[in-house]
């Protein structure tokens, strides 16, 4: 579709539930990971904070066999965490088993997000400034707009930045004072990756050029507002 100039707007994967007699059932998924044995506390304590559930753990040479039941939401955005854990040296594999009864909230991603404040063009004197704050995945001079997501913020929680600010010019310069900014290229995510990196209230734009990450609302206000009525109706 990208190739044929169409544009479409992908929201976070989720499960089909099933209500029976009143109750929720999900569905589940059989886990097999094989690793190295010195990763296999990792794999474990990934797969177990998401849920899931340790059948069976074997040592076959070298490497740790490890299978789990898991509810197949915890495995949204469990690959890239995987690999991370395992330096990449972790082979896994899933397939549906059954349903089983709803097994609650599931932790999703730790980090929050860096959101652009205004729409027009990044620039290095601003993203210069940010660094320490997050990972961008946008280089200076890219096109942005309000409420796309610019960055992974290093700490929990949203955080709404000026990513177009330019640099203020005097009459006076210092020695050096001009010097090239030193900034780190931008992490590019392919659409399976901000798929697995999305939450609930994000979304992705693909167009034929381009893979942007946004909140689904973009207008700041209006996010918070919803925001505030969600948490009244989780009370």
């Amino acid at each position: 579709m990208r190739r044929e100039g169409y544009e479409l707007t992908v929201g976070q994967p989720q499960v089909i539930v099933k209500e029976e007699d009143g109750h929720k059932y999900e569905p589940y998924e059989n886990l097999v990971v094989d690793v190295p044995e010195e990763f296999s506390s990792k794999v474990i304590d990934l797969v177990t904070r998401r849920k899931g559930e340790l059948m069976v753990m074997e040592t076959k040479g070298e490497m740790q066999h490890l299978e789990f039941e898991v509810p197949s939401r915890g495995l949204i955005g469990m690959r890239t965490q995987m690999l991370t854990a395992t330096t990449g040296e972790a082979v896994m594999a899933h397939r549906f088993y059954d349903y089983k009864p709803w097994k609650g909230a599931i932790p999703g991603r730790n980090n929050g997000v860096l959101i652009s404040k205004f729409q027009g063009k990044t620039t290095a004197y601003s993203i210069d400034k940010l660094q320490d704050r997050g990972t961008f995945f946008v280089d200076p001079g890219e096109e942005v707009y309000a409420g796309q997501i610019l960055a992974e913020n290093i700490k929990p929680g949203d955080l709404v930045v000026n990513g177009i600010e330019e640099k203020k010019l005097t009459n006076h310069r210092a020695s050096g004072s001009d010097a090239a900014t030193n900034i780190a290229p931008k992490t590019q995510l392919s659409l399976e990756e901000c798929m697995e990196y999305i939450e609930q209230d994000e979304c992705i734009e693909v167009t034929p050029n381009f893979i942007r990450m946004r909140k689904v609302i973009l207008d700041e206000i209006e996010r918070n507002r919803q925001a505030k009525k969600m948490a009244a109706e989780a009370i």
